[in-house]
């Protein structure tokens, strides 16, 4: 498996993360070894034809950040009817996932580990996607590094011009600073329509997360955005 470094450099692009070489359990890298193959999706320069992936014709919703996959596999496993595409770069939540997938049987989840921004532009077509979840994405508090931030107004295009008609985009964040930015952003874009005024109530299918109940008992609130592809 490959993942491109986040080291910036003066002839690349920005990324939205750094690639830390987390520590791997045996477990995991059990997974990555033996697993990965049979689910993970190498990077394409052109469109995926994602029926032929999943041998079958069915919603698609790409996660973008799935950590250890908790939230991705329940979700996934509620809704087996619906085909979810995971990305992320980070080899050990890959192999958390990895191993959530094959203890659950779920056959409607593969994984791409690459750069989100680079999958979306390349290999998901335009108008193809029933739904995008972007569940607490770094904010990258400090200002010098919001340039790092993924929901760029480029970006927050791209992923519009993915959805189908009707499609929606699903933002959840714990940093304030970040969700009111994200706000903004997606306000901006003519191609998607807020659901609420400002903030979204959190889904019922959207598992509460262990990240966000220790946020709530320190008082964070957790922000949620959701967005319908006009």
């Amino acid at each position: 498996m490959h993942a491109d470094s986040g080291e910036q450099k003066s002839h690349r692009p920005i990324r939205s993360y750094v690639l830390r070489q987390g520590r791997l359990s045996p477990a995991q890298r059990r997974a990555c070894d033996d697993l990965f193959p049979r689910y993970g999706v190498p990077f394409a320069s052109t469109p995926v034809d994602w029926s032929r992936i999943f041998e079958r014709v069915a919603p698609l919703v790409l996660e973008i950040g799935f950590g250890m996959g908790e939230t991705t596999a329940a979700i996934a496993d509620a809704q087996r009817v619906v085909d979810f595409i995971a990305v992320d770069v980070h080899l050990p939540g890959v192999g958390a996932l990895l191993n959530r997938i094959e203890a659950l049987g779920l056959a409607n989840v593969r994984l791409i580990r690459h750069d989100a921004v680079e999958v979306v532009n390349a290999m998901i077509a335009p108008s193809s996607l029933a739904a995008i979840h972007v569940f607490f994405p770094d904010p990258w508090p400090k200002k010098r590094h919001h340039k790092r931030r993924l929901l760029k107004a480029p970006f927050v295009h791209a992923l519009a011009h993915r959805l189908a008609p009707r499609g929606y985009l699903h933002v959840a964040t714990d940093w304030k600073e970040y969700a009111d930015d994200a706000l903004a952003t997606l306000n901006a874009e003519p191609l998607l329509a807020n659901t609420a005024e400002r903030f979204a109530q959190r889904p019922h299918w959207r598992p509460l997360t262990k990240f966000e109940a220790r946020g709530q008992k320190l008082d964070d609130d957790v922000h949620d955005l959701v967005y319908i592809r006009a």
